[in-house]
């Protein structure tokens, strides 16, 4: 079951510890409406705002968001004019948010990508970027349920940052790497510890890649709409209480190095996802180690792209 929107909306802005976005930055989201058949494309009015369908707007835009990438400036072009035009806001009670992307080629993770989380484990500060990947079945909506597996006891939190990107390209050039990108969401990187650090060899995927633990959202707000990706607060609470805070300034190797690194091996599509790493403060390392139960409720934000809500079950 999907939490309440109006609730949600409630918790939301009481959760909001930063002012909202100008309404001018553009927010692409994919939402579902009753009166609507199936998942349709649209702007979010500011953060936290409602819901502009961009598919009325105009009825040759695809509905989903891969589609819409792969389209490329044609029907970007087509979102900014909407932005500019005094269209109909659907309130954000009414709709029903899924994550901005589903269904990406490739979800691409980024390990120990934060110097004061390096820090917290008491490790060098990594050399080359580390690698790992989430499946694409691991994707839910920024409001959805975090479903905890009967095979870990060990589910642990990480807020992230994630890059979607918006145009093809294989060994990409750092200084071209921008280019690629079609903008930045908030992530949340469920992982199983168990499975994580001691089960499968101690590789990192089967940990990482449980169904609902990569929920995505609420937004996916263009590179343009950004002052700056690399200095943006960032934020976990569960149950209302701050377990991670820092800032993406503390990044190791920022988008424009990882999108370089990573096309060295596969060539990266529209709508691939790309989690930059998380913060210090993941339950794994306190003392004693704490994780996530049934009830709790999972809030991951950061600065200008918004936060998502995920009630663990």
């Amino acid at each position: 079951m999907l939490v309440s929107c109006r609730r949600l909306l409630t918790t939301l802005l009481h959760a909001q510890k930063w002012p909202f976005q100008p309404s001018r930055s553009m927010r692409l989201v994919q939402f579902q409406a009753p009166h609507l058949t199936g998942p349709h494309l649209g702007l979010e009015s500011g953060n936290g705002g409602g819901v502009i369908n961009l598919n009325t707007f105009d009825p040759t835009l695809p509905k989903t968001m891969m589609e819409f990438l792969e389209q490329g400036e044609a029907t970007l072009s087509v979102a900014r004019r909407a932005l500019t035009a005094q269209l109909p806001v659907l309130p954000r009670s009414e709709v029903t948010f899924l994550a901005p992307v589903t269904r990406p080629d490739k979800v691409v993770c980024v390990g120990m990508n934060y110097v004061d989380h390096c820090k917290e484990q008491n490790v060098p500060v990594p050399k080359e970027p580390i690698i790992f990947s989430k499946f694409a079945s691991s994707i839910v909506g920024p409001y959805d349920e975090v479903i905890l597996p009967p095979e870990s006891q060990e589910v642990d939190w990480e807020v992230e940052l994630a890059v979607v990107i918006g145009k093809k390209g294989k060994r990409i050039k750092a200084t071209d790497a921008m280019a690629h990108v079609a903008g930045f969401t908030v992530a949340h990187d469920v992982s199983a510890r168990d499975w994580q650090m001691r089960r499968n060899g101690k590789q990192w995927l089967l940990g990482k890649t449980f169904d609902t633990f990569c929920p995505l959202g609420p937004a996916l707000v263009t590179k343009d709409s950004i002052a700056d990706p690399h200095n943006l607060k960032i934020c976990c609470r569960v149950n209302g209480e701050v377990v991670q805070s820092s800032n993406t300034n503390q990044m190791v190797f920022k988008t424009e190095e990882l999108i370089a690194w990573i096309s060295q091996f596969v060539t990266l599509y529209p709508g691939d996802v790309i989690l930059t790493g998380t913060p210090p403060g993941v339950g794994v390392f306190r003392k004693p180690p704490v994780f996530l139960k049934k009830g709790d409720e999972v809030q991951c934000e950061i600065e200008e792209l918004g936060i998502i809500i995920n009630k663990v079950v």
